[in-house]
């Protein structure tokens, strides 16, 4: 696009150029043609003038001649009538050959301009045709310049819509000017309104600051409340820890299922009643003792667990059916009453939802089982809280 622009630009610069020379060319061969006809009329004007004189001088000699005749004859007369002295003749006649000399002087002069004038009059017919040649090339050249003149008519147009997209050009910059304008005066109005604005922020850093310290007071004692979980857990392994099995993350107490149950049966042996005694009241004591723990106990949750042989549902209603046998048995024990904690037993099965993995393979053995686990108030709460501020 570039290169066509250019090669238009040096196209209309030669064609410019080209303009100019012709019309030099033209200037100068109309100061020769003006030159020549200047001179041929003041070379006529200066021939007629001579001719004229020349005629004058004729008439005059013609006149001078009568006269002579007249007076020689008036002489002849008086020579007649009277005696005219010898110098006077002598002097007449000398004067008389004077003047005929004169004349013939005059008429060699006479011949010597006819000649010249015919000399110029060649000259003339010389000037006239190269006038006739020099006129021919005058068309030409005004040919070329009419041609030139479509040209430049061409360019003028085309710098006459240039000129007309230039001002509209220079009008769109009027009114984006005159936008820019409005706009830094809108900027300098958002500039008072931003500093408004940050003495805002700065008096709502002020508040967020306190509100986050007040916001970190709350968060220290929302985690000691969901530390209390963990306390409890610790409380258990210390306590629980040599004698029977404690999870070490949720801190439940897991009962091998083959030692309560033979194989897929819900009926509770008899022999591992009191192991069972022994083991829930050790680990239920541990809980309700402890003040700072019973006051944040809600449930106490038997559950039962399978293996993953067989199908869901049936794993399903077995896991349910041993975890209410464990706690039909539980509420027979006057522990359970003397402590007033019937109303937080809770049973559960889970079918083989929560099997036991060793190295990604699945334990059956250990995943068979019985859990007795507790549940602090609102322990979702805080550990969806929990969860939340962590995030945070």
């Amino acid at each position: 696009m570039f290169q066509k622009g250019k090669n238009q630009e040096e196209r209309t610069n030669f064609w410019i150029s080209y303009a100019d020379l012709m019309a030099g060319l033209l200037f100068v061969f109309i100061l020769l043609i003006g030159a020549i006809i200047v001179k041929s009329s003041i070379i006529k004007n200066s021939l007629k003038e001579k001719e004229s004189t020349l005629e004058v001088q004729s008439q005059t000699l013609k006149h001078q001649q009568e006269a002579l005749k007249e007076q020689s004859e008036d002489l002849e007369v008086q020579s007649e009538t009277i005696d005219i002295k010898d110098d006077e003749i002598t002097k007449l006649r000398n004067l008389l050959a004077k003047r005929e000399q004169s004349l013939e002087e005059s008429q060699q002069t006479l011949v010597l301009t006819k000649e010249s004038l015919e000399l110029k009059s060649n000259e003339i017919d010389k000037l006239n045709q190269l006038l006739l040649s020099q006129n021919t090339q005058i068309d030409d050249y005004s040919n070329h310049i009419i041609l030139l003149q479509d040209l430049s008519k061409e360019q003028n147009l085309s710098q006459q819509k240039q000129k007309l997209a230039l001002d509209d050009y220079k009008e769109r910059v009027l009114l984006l000017s005159n936008e820019v304008n409005k706009k830094n005066e809108q900027l300098k109005l958002d500039d008072k309104k931003l500093l408004e604005l940050l003495q805002a922020v700065d008096n709502k850093q002020t508040q967020y600051d306190k509100l986050l310290q007040k916001l970190q007071a709350q968060k220290a004692q929302i985690k000691s409340l969901t530390g209390i979980k963990l306390k409890v857990i610790a409380e258990l392994k210390s306590a629980l820890g040599k004698k029977i099995n404690i999870d070490k993350e949720s801190g439940s107490l897991r009962l091998s299922s083959n030692i309560l149950f033979d194989k897929g049966s819900a009926i509770l042996k008899e022999e591992a009643k009191g192991e069972l005694k022994s083991n829930f009241i050790d680990y239920v004591n541990t809980l309700i003792t402890n003040k700072n723990i019973y006051n944040h106990l809600d449930k106490i949750i038997i559950e039962g667990h399978t293996d993953s042989d067989g199908g869901y549902l049936y794993n399903l209603e077995l896991s349910q059916k041993r975890a209410y046998a464990v706690m039909n048995y539980l509420l027979t024990l006057k522990y359970i009453k003397q402590n007033n904690i019937t109303n937080k037993l809770v049973a559960s099965g889970r079918s083989y939802l929560d099997t036991i993995e060793r190295d990604g393979v699945e334990d059956k053995d250990a995943s068979r089982r019985i859990e007795v686990k507790f549940r602090l108030k609102n322990e979702d709460a805080m550990y969806e809280i929990e969860r939340i501020l962590d995030a945070d």
